[in-house]
């Protein structure tokens, strides 16, 4: 096996923050501000908005103007926001034709070291979890994209789901470097799926001595597990069983899969994990 080598990511400078000033972005904009509070990370605030309604055209210009002004305010609450918690926060206003490529556009341009969104967004329907800005931000970002629930809280405890691939590996060099600066408990879990041969199942034990010893290596202790079953609903439950807890996984796995798509273990994770779900790329 390959050793695990420590992701760009290592550092905390710059974090994305996209809103839309719904009720769905205020689980982001919290978290965001308590990860820039632990890590002297600046706060960028961003706005993409469509201008004239988009392809349907139904905004007026009078319209457009408002909902600028709505959003410049809203931003600048905040920054007052983050600046009362000693974050430091600039702000970006963007036009765009879809929401998900000014963010990509933004995170690229800044070099971000990630981007914390909400799980979905005010167009998004009620039956719906994941939105489709978020799901397409996490396919094409350049950097770990954060994913959190309205209401999810501050944790207090980190889960690293590995399964050996190189997006696992970053996965795990991010959590070490996040470990660090938040100083919470990490447990690294592999799931021993039924369907899997044995000899894949075999690995599930030393992939996860390999994840707690390079951890170990950067000195951030972690407890190894492994459990048996289908593997989104294995870290599911096992986050939502630690109680406040950060899902940390790669985008995708040994099935060769380069994108995150719609139904994939990544998005069903982050549909029913009560807590925020770090997704993290691999080259």
């Amino acid at each position: 096996m390959s050793q695990i080598q420590m992701s760009p990511v290592g550092r905390f400078e710059k974090l994305l923050v996209p809103t839309d000033g719904s009720e769905y972005s205020r689980g982001a904009e919290r978290l965001a501000i308590a990860m820039c509070k632990l890590s002297g990370a600046k706060l960028i605030g961003m706005r993409a908005i469509i201008k004239g309604g988009g392809a349907l055209g139904f905004m007026t210009p009078e319209a457009d103007a408002r909902l600028e002004a709505e959003a410049t305010e809203h931003l600048a609450h905040l920054c007052e926001e983050a600046q009362a918690e000693g974050v430091t926060c600039e702000t970006m206003l963007q036009i765009a034709d879809d929401p998900y490529q000014a963010i990509v556009k933004a995170a690229r341009d800044i070099q971000a070291d990630m981007i914390v969104m909400g799980r979905r967004g005010r167009r998004g329907l009620a039956r719906l979890m994941l939105g489709d800005a978020t799901a397409k931000v996490m396919g094409y970002a350049p950097c770990p994209v954060m994913v959190v629930p309205e209401k999810a809280p501050m944790w207090d405890r980190m889960l690293v789901a590995t399964d050996g691939s190189r997006s696992s590996d970053a996965a795990t060099a991010t959590a070490t470097a996040m470990a660090k600066c938040c100083e919470v408990p990490v447990t690294v879990l592999s799931v021993k799926v039924p369907t899997h041969s044995e000899r894949r199942q075999e690995e599930a034990k030393p992939i996860v001595a390999r994840a707690v010893a390079y951890m170990a290596q950067e000195g951030v202790p972690a407890t190894g597990l492994i459990e048996d079953g289908v593997a989104d609903e294995v870290i599911v439950e096992v986050a939502n069983r630690l109680g406040h807890a950060l899902v940390v996984l790669g985008s995708h796995g040994r099935t060769g899969i380069g994108r995150v798509l719609f139904g994939s273990k990544t998005e069903r994770v982050i549909n029913f994990a009560d807590g925020p779900v770090l997704v993290v790329g691999g080259a």
